[in-house]
């Protein structure tokens, strides 16, 4: 049986064609665009999340510590510190410390 030669298709019929892939390449590289920056702008957003969080921890211990610095104990404890006394208490200077506990540690024995 002899085969029919192939029919060449018609010339609008390749333009039309041609115009397809040219239509879904260019609705492609449209959706390019904003869909890499959609991306882009979620990776951030989780690493801007994680940032919150840990801020938000931080600031939750500072203020913490606020609070505490601001008591009456705190403040008198600081002060004792810096070397200030009470009006009516006398400071003493007490030296030779560290030569008194390395004395005291070889005399007992214990470490302590």
């Amino acid at each position: 049986m002899a085969r029919k030669p192939a029919r060449k298709p018609s010339r609008l019929s390749l333009v039309r064609r041609w115009l397809g892939v040219a239509a879904i390449l260019v609705v492609g590289y449209l959706y390019y665009h904003p869909l890499r920056t959609y991306l882009e702008t979620r990776s951030q957003l989780g690493a801007r999340r994680a940032e919150v969080t840990q801020l938000a921890t931080q600031h939750k211990e500072l203020q913490r510590l606020v609070a505490d610095s601001l008591s009456v104990d705190a403040l008198s404890r600081q002060a004792r510190r810096l070397g200030y006394v009470r009006p009516g208490e006398h400071l003493f200077i007490v030296k030779g410390i560290g030569a008194w506990r390395k004395a005291r540690t070889t005399i007992s024995g214990d470490g302590r």
